[in-house]
């Protein structure tokens, strides 16, 4: 679901993944068409890289 909203709504995912800054300049970077490939490629990359942190978090369990 959120590889969709990275598509359609890049702006929209990084609010979703807890990157409000991000998703600040994600939309103003989608509002130009020519900006929203590269908005789309951003979010795809984001979305990657906190999949990936969740499942380094999940590995290492909790750390005291």
């Amino acid at each position: 679901m959120r590889l969709l909203i990275a598509v359609f709504l890049p702006w929209l995912l990084f609010f979703t993944i807890g990157r409000p800054v991000a998703g600040v300049i994600c939309l103003i970077l989608q509002i130009t068409l020519i900006g929203w490939i590269p908005a789309a490629l951003w979010a795809v990359y984001a979305l990657s890289q906190f999949k990936t942190d969740e499942k380094i978090g999940r590995a290492l369990g909790p750390r005291r």
